[in-house]
């Protein structure tokens, strides 16, 4: 009976060698197929700053839209209490006015929009406001393309590119929009 001894059982083992590997491949599978989205902000190219020697050029009050969004995010527009859609039918009337209304802008090519924020602002209603003034610059362009027979501005962008001609809507119109540093408290 000697010959018979009990043998001590080894534990059955998993080999992980290869779970690494498997565990990189995955990793590099999930950032590859994952899409990040970045929000860009809000795309606008700032002129450049005057040096502190040079004056601002002279702008006549007439000639300048004022919109004020306070810190409860209340539109006043020439100080007087306005809602957020109704800011593009404003833009237009100022824009355009050309000089027959002496509340409004004396030409297109004078006319200004500026924008005032308070530090506290919520951010919904400046983005609110900045669409609409940008949706009445559309607009205009839009109904100029129209008038010199196209059916829209974008068709009449992409014909102009084309032809590496000078967009002579936008210089008709500008989109002069100033947006004013919020008061320092």
């Amino acid at each position: 009976m000697g010959l018979l001894k009990k043998r001590k059982r080894e534990g059955g083992e998993i080999p992980t060698a290869s779970m690494a590997d498997i565990a990189f491949l995955l990793l590099i599978f999930f950032l590859v197929t994952t899409t990040i989205d970045v929000d860009t902000g809000i795309g606008m190219v700032l002129p450049p700053k005057l040096e502190d020697d040079v004056e601002p050029p002279p702008i006549k009050e007439r000639n300048v839209l004022k919109i004020l969004v306070n810190e409860t995010g209340q539109v006043l527009v020439e100080d007087q209490p306005s809602a957020i859609r109704l800011i593009r039918d404003e833009v237009k009337k100022h824009v355009l006015n050309e000089g027959v209304d002496p509340r409004y802008s004396e030409a297109p090519g004078k006319a200004l929009v500026s924008i005032k924020t308070a530090r506290q602002t919520p951010y919904d209603a400046y983005v609110g406001v900045l669409d609409e003034v940008w949706m009445a610059y559309f607009d205009m362009w839009d109904s100029e393309a129209r008038r010199l027979g196209f059916p829209d501005y974008a068709t009449y962008s992409a014909a102009v590119a084309e032809q590496g001609a000078e967009n002579q809507i936008r210089d008709k119109i500008k989109a002069a929009i100033s947006i004013a540093e919020p008061d320092k408290q």
